[in-house]
């Protein structure tokens, strides 16, 4: 896929872009760093900047996406970074600054999306991921996230959800945190050298990491990309607590009591959702990387 430019923003025009993102993170932002000065935490938001480390400064920042030439003047002093060129009044992105390391992982990204997209999904799952996190208490009594959020069930409550349904977790960076005794009843055995062989866009972190895979690709894929990714892994990301063992009404979130039958009907019809919102995202990461790369699709 060959780039081709689009006509120059004018200057006011992509101003009015960058202010009208940056107010709009700094809805989240800001809050992140006042909880972070009082050294508090939310143990549902918190998790899209410490998780992710993409930064509140660089979520703040606005950048166009690779294809877009930004009209300057003489007169603008502007520096987006050092993968910017100026040429001839436009301000742009440059590909020859796109050294061998970030090729590869941008290749790799690219491989991902289209891998997670021609597999067929699955929901099945129930959203036990965070239930086998806690399972037996760790094992030695401890209990994930215990200093900032109660279980709403017994530990004996808990270990016999996860006993009676099956165990079919396909994403590594969410099986990892499995306790030791819930990592052996599995179904599979997700690695990270096998993302390519388990992900599936039926998965709710699959479609959470559209964020990490957008944050990992800026500033070329774009700030509205990156956007919309991060408003579809909030969204992801809530309905992961109230799925789960853990009490969250404190922060206003009733639970999805996936350990009854219409808590998992509810669960799946929300993570159909999730995946559906996913599926536009995913296509235009894909989109951006091809064009970014001049590859064809395969």
């Amino acid at each position: 896929m060959t780039i081709t430019y689009q006509f120059p923003l004018p200057f006011a025009e992509w101003q009015r872009r960058s202010t009208s993102h940056r107010e709009r993170a700094r809805e989240w932002t800001e809050p992140f760093r006042r909880r972070r000065l009082r050294r508090v935490t939310h143990p549902v938001y918190d998790f899209l900047f410490v998780y992710y480390r993409l930064s509140p400064a660089k979520l703040e920042q606005w950048h166009p996406g690779i294809g877009i030439a930004l009209e300057l003047s003489e007169s603008d002093l502007v520096d987006l970074g050092k993968h910017y060129k100026h040429d001839n009044g436009l301000l742009s992105l440059n590909k020859a600054t796109l050294d061998h390391k970030t090729r590869a992982r941008f290749e790799f990204i690219l491989r991902l999306g289209r891998t997670i997209e021609k597999r067929p999904p699955q929901f099945g799952c129930s959203g036990l991921h965070e239930w086998a996190m806690v399972y037996r208490g760790n094992d030695d009594g401890e209990v994930r996230h215990a200093e900032r959020l109660p279980l709403r069930l017994s530990q004996e409550a808990i270990d016999e959800v996860v006993n009676r349904r099956p165990v079919s977790c396909s994403h590594y960076d969410a099986f990892r945190f499995f306790t030791p005794s819930a990592r052996s009843i599995n179904r599979i055995q997700p690695k990270k050298q096998s993302r390519l062989e388990f992900e599936q866009c039926g998965c709710l972190h699959t479609n959470m990491d559209l964020y990490r895979w957008a944050a990992d690709c800026m500033p070329w894929v774009g700030s509205d990309l990156l956007w919309d990714c991060f408003q579809l892994a909030a969204k992801a990301r809530v309905l992961d607590m109230r799925a789960s063992p853990y009490d969250c009404s404190e922060f206003g979130y009733l639970p999805i009591k996936i350990e009854t039958s219409e808590g998992r009907v509810e669960y799946e019809r929300r993570q159909r959702e999730i995946s559906a919102a996913a599926h536009p995202l995913r296509s235009r990461l894909i989109e951006q990387l091809e064009a970014l790369l001049e590859t064809e699709e395969r």
